[in-house]
């Protein structure tokens, strides 16, 4: 009942992204549930009264989401760290996106479209979400094939913001040919091919890992040394936070600066240190390519990271807002070798190489 090329692609597409789970991240690929049957998502569809597009039909006969224990959950307001899409987290605003389930699609439909006052006859349906304590919901709109994100709007005005360019999205109810294509299949191939390429990864944070949406390969991440210092920085759209309403806070971005001494150590004029500490910061973030911001500051999140030769990346994450959703920061810390209380040397400069802030074509 289904085309075969279309078949063979949504397979593609599971198989590629249960080869990388198997080799990297075991325990969220054990979260996968068997495939749906025809009787569970016409159950979906007349509970629904909507008629999902093929290849998300398809998606689902091939996997039904995700099954998260309580153990998963950890019973807590953080949510599970297993999601296979993702997510990150700068201060207390903390996402893991998880694909639900047709029963879980069925009640979060039901309970997030009855506080949004959406008519009977609204053929949006949510299939991701957050586990976490923050709203982050996925709308696929089964009549269109496009799938949405919620912005910090959703609620008050149903604000919603596409995830797939539109233009990619081609005839989904077709079953004479095998072209079909909505936003779910093109946004989860595009999230399985950043995987595989290694422009996400797994970041593990104590005993925690997680699919982390930072970009870890330029040109979406910046990396520079400075006297043996690396610094890597990059930025993530944060649809959530976004207020398409208030020009000074429409754009939302997270961003994440990973330190470290390489293994030589810190060298200055030829003089080597067996350790450096941050004391300065300075940020230049732009807006179109006009400066919005010039920052002075002392520390990064009010800390002094002590660097030394070959230990662990150093971490944190921040955010900005931007009027236009196009943008860039770059900027430099002030080091001292040695210590802030015991320096060995002149302070220097280390560079942070310009990193983009962009909504991009697929928003995760």
């Amino acid at each position: 009942m289904y085309p075969w090329p279309l078949v063979k692609r949504v397979k593609r597409c599971w198989d590629r992204l249960k080869n990388w789970l198997s080799a990297n991240f075991p325990e969220a690929g054990a979260t996968l549930r068997k495939g749906a049957t025809e009787v569970e998502i016409e159950a979906l569809e007349n509970i629904l009264k909507v008629k999902l597009p093929l290849p998300t039909r398809l998606l689902y006969r091939f996997c039904d989401g995700q099954e998260l224990t309580e153990e998963d959950v950890g019973g807590t307001a953080l949510g599970s760290s297993l999601g296979i899409i993702g997510g990150y987290c700068f201060y207390d605003h903390l996402v893991n996106v998880c694909l639900l389930p047709l029963r879980q699609v069925i009640l979060e439909t039901k309970e997030i479209t009855d506080q949004l006052g959406f008519s009977t006859t609204s053929k949006y349906v949510i299939v991701a979400a957050s586990s976490t304590y923050i709203g982050k919901f996925f709308f696929l709109n089964c009549t269109t094939g496009q799938l949405y994100v919620g912005t910090r709007n959703l609620l008050s005005a149903g604000e919603m913001i596409p995830c797939v360019p539109n233009a990619l999205i081609s005839p989904m109810h077709d079953l004479n040919t095998g072209q079909q294509q909505d936003a779910m299949l093109l946004w989860l191939e595009e999230h399985v091919r950043r995987l595989q390429n290694g422009i996400i990864k797994l970041r593990k944070e104590g005993m925690i890992r997680s699919i982390n949406l930072f970009p870890e390969e330029p040109p979406l991440c910046s990396t520079a040394v400075t006297n043996g210092v690396q610094v890597r920085a990059s930025a993530v759209f944060i649809p959530e936070g976004c207020n398409l309403l208030d020009e000074s806070h429409k754009y939302l971005f997270a961003y994440s600066i990973r330190m470290r001494l390489l293994p030589e150590g810190c060298i200055v004029n030829g003089t080597s240190f067996g350790s450096c500490q941050l004391n300065l910061r300075h940020w230049i973030i732009r807006a179109n390519d006009h400066v919005v911001s010039d920052v002075n500051g002392e520390a990064v999140i009010g800390k002094y990271p002590l660097l030394y030769p070959g230990g662990e990346e150093f971490v944190y994450e921040s955010c900005t807002f931007l009027s236009s959703s196009q943008g860039s920061i770059e900027g430099g810390f002030t080091f001292v070798p040695g210590r802030l209380a015991d320096p060995k040397g002149s302070a220097f400069e280390v560079e942070v190489g310009r990193f983009p802030l962009q909504c991009p074509d697929y928003i995760f």
